[in-house]
């Protein structure tokens, strides 16, 4: 690999080379990316947006699996030789995506090693996030996971200067996110609210606002 510097993906540099296999696309909110059972034959990678990914069992239960941002990459199962989608892609907001096509995708990896470096140091940061998922579900309370939730949508540890506003965000799908009922989540918001961890506007449309004090509650039960 040499003394090759390790750079960010430019998403319209690699765009600009020749190739039919790449695109760039705007997916509005709630717009479907991809649809549990379809044909696997890309990975795409967020340039701005949020897109959550979700699965749906034979009995119709609905679960959230992952929440992903701008700088991410979702649906490299093509690499691994999955032929059907196991999961729905949506937009949360408004989204600009790359689409790689699984072949652009592979000669990508083998040519550019700073790109292939950064593909690596995607996946290692999804397993661990998995990880951390994973015990959450596990050994935590549901209003310390919905604090979590909350935390991960606004960005917060990369946020510098005003405290983040996350979109308005359903609490149907913020209880299927953390694995419970939405009549918790309801509580769990108008207790964070009236603490001052949060405000939003339950007649507006103008976001969620996180305060630094939200954290409170993941690092004390």
């Amino acid at each position: 690999m040499g003394n090759e510097a390790i750079l960010p993906f430019d998403p319209k540099s690699f765009l600009s080379q020749p190739g039919s296999e790449r695109s760039i696309s705007k997916y509005l909110k709630g717009q479907v990316v991809f649809a549990q059972g379809d044909p696997v034959n890309a990975v795409f990678y967020i340039c701005k947006g949020k897109i959550n990914v979700t699965v749906l069992s034979e009995e119709g239960r609905q679960a959230v699996v992952a929440v992903l941002g701008a700088g991410d990459f979702f649906g490299e199962g093509c690499l691994a030789g999955q032929l059907w989608r196991t999961a729905t892609a949506h937009a949360l907001m408004d989204s600009m995506i790359v689409r790689l096509g699984r072949a652009a995708m592979i000669r990508a990896l083998h040519d550019k090693p700073a790109f292939s470096c950064q593909f690596m140091s995607h996946l290692m940061a999804r397993n661990i996030r998995i990880e951390e998922d994973l015990i959450d579900q596990l050994l935590n309370s549901s209003e310390k996971r919905l604090a979590r939730r909350l935390l991960l949508l606004s960005n917060f540890a990369e946020k510098a200067g005003p405290e983040p506003v996350i979109d308005k965000i359903s609490q149907e799908l913020l209880a299927q996110m953390i694995g419970t009922t939405r009549s918790r989540v309801n509580f769990f918001m108008n207790k964070f609210r009236r603490l001052g961890f949060i405000d939003y506007k339950d007649d507006r449309d103008d976001g969620i606002h996180i305060h630094n004090s939200l954290r409170n509650v993941v690092l004390h039960e």
